[in-house]
């Protein structure tokens, strides 16, 4: 329990958990008047030079003065943070506001004096960066603005960590010392180097997972067929190169096989860098507390009984967490299947996996264990004796992901130089907004397939979820525009990831198709035009075709300039042998070899002998020499080399992938051409358009003006028309029409032809139920008009009519923007009507919205051939189109108070559109965590 201090109560929301330069954790937290013993023992471990960097003259020890100043802060004009590892400061920062000449201040003084202390033994970690972000969103959160700090030029170190913020700084030197001053509103630059140091230290602890240097499982038994038993059977196995240990209370042998026994991590002298928990759930506290006191740097805990089984599981999977990140370490797992790393110099083998993958350039990703296992096994038989050597580099399971998450292995894959294509299974994303932001930069550098279970379902009940209200689809789409390979089964994504892991991306949709089997090659072509790719017709060198036939047409296919891939399909010739099918494979193989920039893939039926063929023809590197096993281990088994994936080179060969059907191979082919697509696209994303008539001060203003009445509000229709001309967005007119005679008056207002229409909740927006009338030409036709919706819908009071000038014929269409707390601010664009509503068609893209995303959202929806002038009617002003969105996504963009935006409909003519309706609804905004300081999410 923190003691709060002087004026304001302890602020809790700024305890965090950070990871640092070299992956390990550690907690920031406010420090208190409760803290003065541990901030005089963490001075006296600060070196005499640290002090004397700090208080610019030798400081041996603090006074009582000091240590009070020190701990007593108002959390408004002086705060200071401390970073801890096992509850003790390995690092502080504090400051104090001040005013214009130097001296202690309060608000309105908009700057502070700001300061660090990091102990010898942490430096270069990282821990003055992440404090540094921390302090300076909790300064901005107390409305200071900017940072000053006067360092010693010999303090590199420290002149460093400010110079490589980001921040816009001002920096002069006087009376011997060098004085920073910059402002802390976050930049493009600052937060680039923040997402760059969140990349590298994240990436630098799941590394610490997967390729450690030596492995504990505690909870090995003596007997085989236990879980920690089997794990380590597993890792020996593998071959494990480090060192290996077994870890049991019960345990009285010095050694388990070979293995070196313990009856607790303590016991071992030598460092362990990797622990794999498997005892039951209630001794778990106390073996994280053995291995944070040894010094250990993460777990994988396979251990159940956590959140997956109810309340009580949650609280002590929360703590679970809570201990271990409070010793610098993280976790995988609980729950967990385990992790695999097939390197060569690590063959880590850390699961219930009983066999070791074969080594390879694809990254696996599984929340599931059950789903992990299937992976395996499918990859194991595709990729290995079937279609050629393609195996697994790394493989996590993270079970209920407590911690180390999706979001953490995406930013080790993301340089990895071993993983070249990314396979995920997900039951559910624990922050979308992020896994969005990493998956567009790993999508640009490699291919990321993604299936996702659950979701027509709640999240597994071990799962933590952030609430969101977007349906699947939204969730998909926004996907999709990151550059997510989606597919909807864990067969397509192991037909995907084969591919993707084998060949060439496309160059475009373009499809040659030959084979020795008509209807086969009819099918792909059907199959060809349901994906929307672009095939030629097929190429029937009939079952007479021998190895050569194939040779021959394979190569003039991929000579052909209108060709972008090849789909080769064969059928079994009746007393095949497997020599033929040798000849075929090795056909195949040498023709592809001509044009190295094509894919090719291989569509077989019950044609084992090939698909083994091509895998033999294909895997021409030599065999890796097995390594002697060391004492106490198995012998490992011989390996198959891995092979690159980026496509044929002088150094590995090309990898031909069969498929079973035809339209699997066509599914996997087509979502390459559109990822390949979406890379060239994502070269020149566009940009977001200045508009020089936008008034984003006035708008500001009115917003606040608003709020001040209450949260949670939906404009008046006049305020709303205020906010939205405002950003340039015009809002036909519309008049209250009570009453026939008011009606009457209204259109005389308006001017004639007018429409007449209902605004109850009930009818709004569905002109199908006819409570809509239009081109009302005079005041007779309008009262007639009146009687008829009164009559048939209600009373005036009920239905809320109001009268509008006619506008320009065109196709009625839906721009709406809505904040969504886990995924962000998400612009939709849609055609009007029960029709596109009951058929999905609505396309999305996050805010801010670019010009060409503005231009892909308007064709992306099914019934776009509307827009552009189908079966003989007008094409519309889709560049109006476009630039309203770009004006909507502006201001939700820049007023994150603008929580919801529905303009419906918007009629676009030929020439521009009509805003008829519009809703704008406010709130407070909701605090943005992808722009705050870099934290470790909350258990």
């Amino acid at each position: 329990m923190q003691t709060s201090s002087d004026r304001h109560e302890y602020p809790s929301h700024w305890e965090a958990d950070v990871v640092l330069r070299d992956g390990g954790t550690a907690r920031i937290r406010p420090i208190t008047v409760d803290d003065a013993e541990r901030l005089v023992s963490f001075y006296e471990q600060v070196s005499d030079e640290s002090k004397y960097y700090r208080f610019f003259a030798p400081y041996p020890r603090l006074s009582a003065k000091d240590v009070h100043r020190f701990t007593h802060h108002d959390f408004v004009d002086r705060v200071g943070l401390a970073a801890t590892i096992g509850g003790e400061f390995i690092a502080t920062v504090r400051y104090d506001r001040i005013n214009a000449d130097g001296r202690p201040a309060s608000a309105p003084a908009d700057e502070a004096e700001v300061a660090f202390l990091v102990q010898d033994a942490h430096q270069g970690r990282g821990v003055a960066s992440a404090l540094l972000e921390h302090i300076a969103a909790v300064a901005r959160e107390r409305d200071i603005r900017r940072f000053a700090a006067e360092v010693l030029p010999a303090n590199s170190k420290m002149i460093k960590v400010f110079t490589d913020a980001g921040y816009q700084q001002k920096r002069h030197f006087e009376d011997g010392v060098v004085r920073l001053e910059f402002d802390l509103e976050p930049t493009d630059r600052s937060l680039a180097v923040q997402r760059a140091r969140e990349q590298r230290a994240e990436a630098r602890s799941v590394q610490r997972l997967l390729a450690p240097g030596s492995v504990a499982v505690i909870g090995a038994g003596r007997t085989p067929g236990g879980v920690g038993r089997s794990v380590l059977d597993n890792l020996r196995g593998a071959g494990f190169t480090g060192r290996l240990y077994a870890v049991n209370k019960a345990l009285q042998e010095k050694d388990l096989d070979g293995v070196p026994a313990h009856r607790s991590v303590r016991d071992i002298a030598e460092p362990v860098d990797l622990a794999v928990v498997a005892v039951p759930a209630p001794y778990v506290p106390e073996v994280v507390a053995e291995c944070g006191e040894h010094g250990v740097q993460g777990l994988v805990v396979v251990s159940a009984g956590y959140a997956e089984s109810g309340p009580a599981g949650r609280e002590r999977q929360r703590a679970l967490v809570r201990q271990a990140r409070t010793y610098g370490m993280r976790i995988i797992g609980p729950n967990a299947f385990g992790v695999i790393n097939t390197s060569p110099e690590v063959r880590l083998n850390a699961s219930l996996a009983p066999e070791m993958p074969r080594p390879g350039r694809i990254g696996l990703f599984a929340q599931s264990g059950a789903i992990g296992i299937a992976l395996l096994s499918r990859l194991h038989r595709r990729g290995g004796g079937v279609t050629g050597v393609t195996g697994v580099s790394t493989f996590v399971s993270s079970g209920n992901r407590a911690d180390v998450s999706g979001n953490d292995v995406l930013q080790y894959w993301y340089d990895d130089p071993d993983t070249d294509v990314a396979l995920m299974y997900l039951e559910s994303i624990g922050n979308p907004r992020k896994f969005t932001r990493l998956a567009r930069r790993t999508a640009a550098a490699k291919p990321l397939v993604v299936v996702q279970g659950a979701r027509h379902a709640a999240a597994p009940q071990g799962h933590a979820v952030r609430a969101t209200r977007l349906p699947h689809a939204t969730v998909s789409a926004l996907l999709r525009q990151a550059g997510v390979i989606r597919v909807d089964t864990i067969t397509e994504l192991v037909d995907a990831g084969l591919l993707l892991a084998r060949q060439p991306l496309p160059a475009g949709p373009r499809v040659a198709i030959l084979g020795n089997s008509e209807s086969l090659g009819l099918l792909t072509f059907d199959a060809c035009l349901a994906e929307g790719l672009r095939p030629l017709p097929p190429l029937d060198l009939t079952t007479a075709a021998s190895a050569e036939d194939f040779h021959r047409a394979l190569t003039k296919a991929l000579a052909d300039d209108r060709c972008d891939a090849v789909v080769v399909t064969a059928i079994p010739a009746v007393g095949e042998t497997s020599a033929q099918d040798a000849a075929l494979a090795e056909a195949l193989r040498s023709a592809s070899a001509s044009a190295p920039a094509k894919p090719v893939l291989v569509v077989h039926v019950e044609l084992g002998g090939l698909a083994e063929a091509l895998s033999a023809a294909a895997s021409t590197a030599p065999q890796a020499a097995p390594t002697a096993p060391r004492a106490g281990q198995a012998p490992r088994p011989a390996e198959r080399p891995a092979t690159t994936v980026s496509g044929p080179s002088e150094a590995s060969p090309r990898l031909i992938p069969a498929y079973p059907a035809a339209e699997r191979a066509v599914r996997a082919l087509g979502e390459a051409v559109k990822y390949a697509q979406w890379r060239r696209e994502v070269a020149d994303p566009g940009k977001v358009p200045e508009y020089e008539d936008i008034d984003e001060k006035g708008a500001a203003e009115q917003i606040d003006e608003l709020l001040s009445r209450g949260s949670g509000l939906t404009l008046a229709p006049e305020d709303a028309c205020v906010l939205l001309g405002r950003y340039g967005i015009d809002v036909h007119r519309a008049l209250p029409a009570p009453t026939p005679d008011e009606a009457a008056a209204a259109a005389r207002t308006l001017g004639y032809p007018v429409a007449l229409k209902t605004t109850a909740p009930h009818l709004r927006h569905r002109a199908d139920l006819g409570g809509v009338r239009l081109d009302l030409t005079d005041e007779a036709q309008l009262r007639r008009a009146y009687t008829e919706l009164t009559e048939l819908f209600g009373t005036p009071e009920v239905l809320r009519p109001v009268v509008q000038g006619m506008a320009p014929r065109g196709v009625d269409t839906v721009v709406r923007a809505v904040i969504d707390p886990a995924a962000g601010a998400v612009l939709s664009f849609g055609l009007a009507g029960a029709a596109s509503e009951l058929l999905g068609d609505t396309a999305h893209r996050l805010v801010p919205v670019t010009d060409r995303d503005a231009s892909s959202l308007v064709r992306s929806i099914r019934t776009a051939p509307l827009l552009f002038g189908w079966r003989g009617s007008a094409p519309v002003d889709t560049v109006a189109l476009e630039e309203l969105m770009l004006r909507v996504s502006r201001l939700v963009d820049d007023h994150p108070e603008v929580v919801a935006v529905s303009l419906e409909p918007v009629v676009v003519a030929p020439r521009g559109l009509s805003v008829l309706g519009a809703t704008v609804r406010l709130a407070r905004a909701p605090v943005r965590d992808d722009l705050g300081p870099r934290t470790l999410p909350v258990v």
